[in-house]
């Protein structure tokens, strides 16, 4: 398969409007997940959708001659929030970022020490709504290989690749369940040698997974 055809066809070369960025996005990525956690009531929708705060990250499609991969970290332990879990670069939009986009790329450099200069960015996916209080935009960038990476311990403990075609298909992903907040919840997650991939992060990539599939 051609990822980066394949990419470039499902992304916006347009960031969303101010008023996307600052209303509700989709739920847990609804087209997705709706099947998953239909059940949920308005109380508990509210609940989820107040205060929500931008983040952009970057989702890398390293293009190595033989097959891409997508690149992932593995947050620090010692983390307060979402410590130990599978995450794209990225983190929140601040004040001083020109667009989320700009965001996206410092804090990949920050975190993992990737210089924009091997980054060609693609677009923009849909946003994803976490449960936590984030709505994030997915920013898909094509990686030169050649790159040599310096993360940041005090956030990643980790920096891995899965092949492409193992992250963007389907059939990889598997239903689990878990408690959160009271109640059970369901969510996709992948083991790959040895990091467990669930979360928003196996929700937008499954969501890749199904709009390159169409």
């Amino acid at each position: 398969m051609n990822y980066r055809a394949k990419l470039q066809s499902i992304v916006s070369d347009e960031l969303p409007t101010p008023e996307q960025l600052n209303g509700l996005g989709q739920l847990r990525d609804q087209r997705v997940e709706g099947d998953l956690n239909d059940d949920l009531n308005q109380a508990e929708i509210e609940e989820m959708t107040k205060d929500l705060r931008l983040a952009a990250v970057l989702v890398p499609l390293v293009e190595h001659a033989d097959e891409p991969s997508i690149l992932l970290t593995r947050r620090a332990d010692h983390l307060e929030k979402h410590s130990g879990q599978v995450a794209f670069p990225g983190g929140k939009v601040e004040d001083s970022d020109a667009t989320p986009i700009a965001a996206a790329l410092r804090e990949t450099e920050e975190e993992i020490g990737l210089d924009p200069w091997h980054i060609e960015i693609a677009g923009v996916l849909d946003t994803y709504q976490t449960g936590t209080g984030f709505l994030i935009l997915p920013v898909v960038g094509f990686v030169k290989p050649g790159f040599t990476l310096t993360p940041d311990k005090n956030e990643v403990a980790d920096v891995f690749e899965v092949p492409a075609h193992i992250a963007l298909s389907t059939q990889n992903w598997k239903t689990d369940s878990g408690e959160w907040k009271g109640r059970m919840w369901n969510f996709y997650s992948m083991d790959y040698q040895g990091y467990n991939i669930w979360g928003a992060t196996a929700g937008m990539l499954m969501h890749m997974s199904r709009r390159i599939a169409e």
